[in-house]
């Protein structure tokens, strides 16, 4: 069987982070390849295990590097193809290695987890596959409502646990508690105009708007439809709900947003598909990339560089392409400078 995955090492001291990704994708049965190469030490064979990794049915690419951490972006250099970022805390707290990640040049993207963070990484591998694997897809499901229950179950693990005078315990036991499901407003579904958007961009603020074209005009170009709003998950919850649940044929979310990045955080608490991030700068000149990649184990954002929709439109592009022989063709030259989008 033909791996869908190659995680890609840029050290064999990187096998820990490694680890993190094989565990999730022995737990969700997806078969992958594991390598070790350097971007800068050996960088023919980065080239071919790419080059023919995705000519033998790759998938999903994830780089696993500290440092400088350039191998995703090599990876990146020789396919069509999502590639992934995890980047290693090796100096500086994993900084380095994730600036280098997520800063990438137009047109290629680098969806970039958290540091350390193999896991979300081989779970964001997944929810790329399962776009066009349903049994994928159900499986990603169930792991994150496994998440979930694991959050649930510490009350009785840890909080039950507590012994002090004014603790009152029983109040509200979250085992008993009863959880109502979020309940569509119809008139909403009646108003989206376009359900059936391959894509969704949501815009916290209406001073980000700008970044949102810029997604905008290379989906159009890459011939994917899109849907766009402006609504921020904080004061307007229910519109907010409301619209991501609508918009429940779309394959990508994307998330645009500056002063603490809680679109995307909003969305991936409301989907289980792909979410990619595009962190903002506000009117102080202060970014949130950090608020946006550095997400909790279950939950990853596809990150992307700060302000730069036009790599998010890319990765979404990338995202489908993988069942999407034209959209393929389109990356290819594009990235061969062969066509300026």
């Amino acid at each position: 069987m033909t791996p869908k995955i190659m995680i890609i090492l840029g050290s064999g001291s990187d096998i820990a982070i490694a680890e993190k990704s094989m565990d999730i994708l022995d737990k969700l049965e997806i078969p992958y390849s594991l390598k070790i190469a350097s971007a800068h030490r050996t960088p023919n064979l980065v080239r071919e295990i790419v080059q023919q990794g995705t000519d033998a049915g790759i998938e999903v690419f994830i780089g696993i590097a500290g440092l400088a951490a350039h191998l995703p972006g090599s990876i990146a250099a020789y396919t069509p193809r999502p590639v992934i970022g995890v980047p290693v805390d090796v100096k500086t707290n994993g900084i380095d290695a994730l600036e280098s990640m997520v800063q990438m040049p137009y047109p290629s993207p680098i969806a970039t987890v958290g540091i350390d963070r193999g896991d979300n990484g081989a779970i964001l591998a997944a929810q790329f596959i399962g776009l066009h694997d349903e049994e994928v897809r159900q499986k990603v499901i169930k792991l994150r409502k496994e998440y979930a229950e694991k959050v649930k179950q510490s009350n009785e693990d840890i909080i039950q646990k507590i012994d002090r005078p004014f603790i009152d315990n029983e109040f509200l036991r979250i085992k008993n508690l009863e959880i109502n499901k979020v309940k569509v407003d119809e008139d909403a579904i009646i108003n989206c105009k376009n359900k059936d958007a391959e894509v969704v961009i949501i815009v916290g603020r209406q001073t980000d708007v700008g970044t949102a074209k810029k997604v905008s005009v290379i989906l159009d170009r890459l011939k994917i439809t899109h849907d766009t709003k402006v609504v921020c998950p904080i004061r307007s919850t229910k519109k907010f709900t409301n619209y991501v649940k609508c918009m429940k044929n779309a394959k990508i979310f994307i998330g645009i947003s500056s002063n603490t990045s809680q679109v995307t955080g909003g969305i991936v608490g409301l989907t289980e598909k792909p979410v990619i991030g595009v962190p903002c700068t506000n009117e102080n000149g202060d970014d949130y990339m950090l608020t946006t990649v550095s997400m909790p184990p279950g939950v990853p954002v596809a990150t992307v560089g700060i302000n730069n929709g036009k790599n998010a439109a890319v990765l979404a592009g990338e995202i489908l392409s993988i069942d999407n022989p034209e959209i393929v063709q389109v990356l290819e030259k594009l990235k061969d400078k062969k066509i300026n989008l």
